[in-house]
């Protein structure tokens, strides 16, 4: 938080007072990286070390981003300036997601196109049984769409200054979210193959996989928008927040498009 000399600044800028959050947060990165490697591993002080640096990483996100609508919300310490700064930074975020997934996309196509022997020297690997593309992952990108198109009517709405139409919106994104989610473990329990099936089943469940951790991200962002619009937070000139969550969502869209298209239409195939 910033103190109340700052109030009295000069300035369009926003600057920060020391926070202990930076920190606290790369601590608790550490036992959730190594927890999660020793889990992998079935090593089971890994599922404890896991759990809690994830506790750690949460409780300190929570902490940092109350901060944050502290000094935006109820302080009043982030003019259009320090908003476009917010959305430089935030589309610098999702192009720095961007190269994250086609690091995925470059190993599925690298593995795609030129087959190895041990897998057949054929695409998908010889005796694999790949997901219907037209079952569960057709069902899954209608409703990732229509949660675009949710998302977006919230979003006009909140422009609009329409209250009821866009907690609707948001309502329905929300539930849509939730949907894509189970569908997407009903696909995973009933799958024929897992990832130590060779380059496919690596390739295929870090890839959707990596996609579903961003779908549940962007849905606790939407339910945090939803509260806080419920709160009072958003107006029709002041709702950054609720802007980046929609820009996330449609950043992971149109990824579940690519993914569609590439690993379970022409990749099954």
């Amino acid at each position: 938080m910033t103190n109340n000399s700052c109030l009295d600044r000069r300035h369009p800028y926003h600057l920060v007072d020391p926070s202990p959050w930076p920190i606290t947060l790369s601590f608790a990165s550490v036992p959730t990286t190594v927890g999660g490697v020793l889990a992998f591993h079935s090593i089971r002080a890994g599922g404890l070390l896991l759990g809690s640096g994830l506790g750690m990483l949460l409780y300190t996100l929570f902490l940092w981003w109350r901060d944050v609508i502290r000094e935006s919300t109820y302080a009043g310490l982030h003019s259009a300036c320090v908003h476009q700064g917010h959305r430089y930074g935030f589309l610098m975020f999702i192009a720095s997601e961007v190269m994250f997934f086609i690091a995925f996309f470059w190993a599925f196509f690298h593995s795609a196109l030129g087959p190895a022997v041990e897998s057949g020297a054929i695409w998908p690997p010889h005796g694999l049984m790949v997901p219907d593309p037209w079952g569960i992952p057709f069902l899954n990108t209608l409703i990732l769409l229509g949660s675009g198109a949710s998302v977006t009517w919230a979003h006009h709405a909140l422009f609009a200054g329409s209250e009821k139409a866009a907690v609707n919106a948001l309502a329905v994104t929300i539930w849509l979210a939730l949907l894509f989610v189970l569908l997407q473990a009903m696909e995973y329990r009933d799958a024929p193959f897992t990832m130590s099936d060779g380059i496919y089943g690596s390739t295929f469940f870090v890839a959707t996989g990596f996609h579903g951790v961003h779908v549940i991200i962007g849905t606790i962002f939407l339910i945090c928008c939803a509260i806080r619009h419920y709160l009072g937070h958003f107006t029709p000139t002041h709702h950054f927040g609720f802007e980046a969550a929609a820009w996330y969502w449609h950043f992971v869209d149109v990824v579940w498009l690519f993914l569609f298209v590439s690993i379970y239409w022409w990749g099954g195939h």
